[in-house]
């Protein structure tokens, strides 16, 4: 019988008893990864205590919000309940505010990505004196504030009557300086080369942005319609400046309201915060791979 060589004895032992061993060269990079996920594991466990501080004292009694609201058992369920939900739904006729936040939001959002997004593109490829000028007219706009015109914006709609009104609290955020930069910058990065071809084959300006360019930048819409919905669900400042009666005020307003009244239940004001926060997560997780790729794409272009 002839003896089994070295080498082939070297070869025949089991894969599983070698060690990977990480080489030098590589380490920086497996260091620098291992920090992004901690990193961002950090940044998820603190935007998310919150949320779930909310959630656990709506489905709880109203006396244990507050006394457990100081350890560890505000994070953990001990009494579940969902009366708090239907008190916030009768104390604060919950349904009527939704539905108003519903209509302004839905309307600023559909009709400011059309008009955001056709001034937009006329910026990215029409020709005209001035466009320079108007651009940077736009940029200027950015870095002025809201509250920086609140006042005369007030005292204009006062003018024409128009307080008070579904139409005060949707008109003035339509057009958007910020949007439409965002629109700007996103057009100017497709190839000119495809509307060139829809223009060969006879289609007008109109049928070459809804049937060429807008299929193209999906990602950027769904970047405004994020961005656009998470500004006017949560806007304050405008209504409590334009809203008198209930008829028409929106959710935050209306839970600043509900938690004066008296007497204070937290659970309730729990349960109000959660269900005006469940559509921004809805929304967020409808568009998100879409806005990633707008995010991703814009970086990589600027």
């Amino acid at each position: 019988m002839r003896p089994m060589s070295v080498g082939r004895l070297a070869r025949s032992e089991p894969r599983s008893s070698q060690i990977t061993i990480i080489q030098p060269r590589r380490l920086p990079r497996v260091l620098g990864a291992l920090a992004t996920y901690v990193g961002m594991t950090l940044l998820a466990v603190i935007f998310l205590v919150p949320l779930l501080f909310e959630f656990v004292g709506s489905i709880k009694p109203n006396d244990r919000v507050l006394s457990e609201g100081s350890s560890w058992r505000a994070f953990v369920p001990t009494a579940i309940t969902f009366e708090n939900y239907g008190d916030a739904l009768a104390r604060a006729d919950l349904a009527r505010l939704f539905i108003n936040s519903l209509i302004i939001t839905s309307s600023i959002v559909v009709a400011g990505i059309v008009v955001n997004s056709l001034f937009g593109y006329a910026l990215a490829r029409m020709t005209f004196r001035g466009r320079g000028l108007v651009v940077g007219i736009v940029i200027a706009l950015i870095i002025i504030p809201f509250q920086a015109i609140a006042i005369p914006l007030f005292f204009m709609m006062a003018k024409i009557q128009l307080l008070d009104t579904y139409l005060v609290q949707i008109v003035p955020f339509i057009a958007s300086p910020f949007f439409t930069f965002l629109f700007y910058t996103f057009f100017l990065s497709i190839p000119k080369e495809l509307e060139e071809a829809a223009r060969v084959d006879g289609a007008g300006p109109l049928t070459i942005f809804w049937r060429v360019v807008v299929p193209l930048a999906r990602p950027v819409y769904a970047t405004v319609a994020i961005l656009s919905f998470l500004f006017a669900w949560g806007e304050l400042l405008w209504p409590v400046l334009v809203t008198r009666g209930p008829e028409v005020r929106p959710l935050p307003l209306g839970i600043a309201v509900f938690q004066t009244l008296p007497p204070v239940q937290w659970g309730d004001i729990m349960a109000f915060a959660t269900v005006m926060t469940l559509p921004l997560l809805v929304v967020f997780l409808a568009f998100q791979d879409a806005f990633v790729r707008s995010v991703a794409r814009t970086g990589i272009k600027g």
